[in-house]
């Protein structure tokens, strides 16, 4: 077999294990901390404050104790803007239930604002900025793309997570199952 073709088939086994083993791992429930205390990342993300796009700061404590969906997001990423609607509408059914969402934008503050112009969301949209893409891994998305969603229950601990896009059927599922 040609040396080059030899490369190029390890190296898609290579990188179809690694997809492979990132799915298993964002698929699955995560688990609790011993004594059913927030895992360690969970209680680093509610320690967080992300710059509002008014120039304030947006303290994430506000909704401890509540079911909290995360959406990580650019606008420069087409599946993130694909489920921008989605999850909008998400919010709208589940908010009567107690489920806040915050959208954290991996970008810069004007494109963030522009888009927002052109589609307003009803949920809080901060900005996480380059340091996202380190809070996405911190978070259980070790391959550190976008869009990923995380959903903390009501002890505030990480019940759920997705890497790519969520459908409103996935979120209403969510919704269902959530404790």
């Amino acid at each position: 077999m040609n040396p080059t073709k030899r490369r190029l088939i390890l190296a898609g086994a290579g990188l179809g294990a690694a997809a492979l083993g990132a799915a298993v791992a964002l698929r699955g429930k995560p688990q609790k901390a011993p004594g059913g205390a927030p895992s360690a990342s969970a209680l680093a993300f509610w320690a967080r404050r992300f710059p509002a796009l008014d120039g304030s700061e947006l303290d994430v404590t506000r909704w401890r104790g509540q079911p909290l969906l995360v959406n990580f997001w650019a606008t420069w990423c087409p599946p993130c803007i694909k489920e921008l609607p989605e999850i909008n509408q998400f919010y709208k059914e589940a908010k009567s239930a107690g489920w806040q969402v915050l959208g954290l934008a991996v970008d810069q503050p004007d494109p963030v604002k522009a888009f927002l112009q052109k589609t307003p969301l009803d949920f809080a949209v901060a900005l996480a900025g380059p340091e996202g893409l380190s809070l996405v891994r911190e978070l259980g998305n070790p391959a550190g793309g976008l869009p990923f969603s995380v959903a903390f229950d009501r002890s505030g601990d990480i019940s759920w997570r997705r890497l790519g896009i969520s459908s409103l059927e996935n979120l209403r599922e969510l919704a269902k199952t959530a404790t």
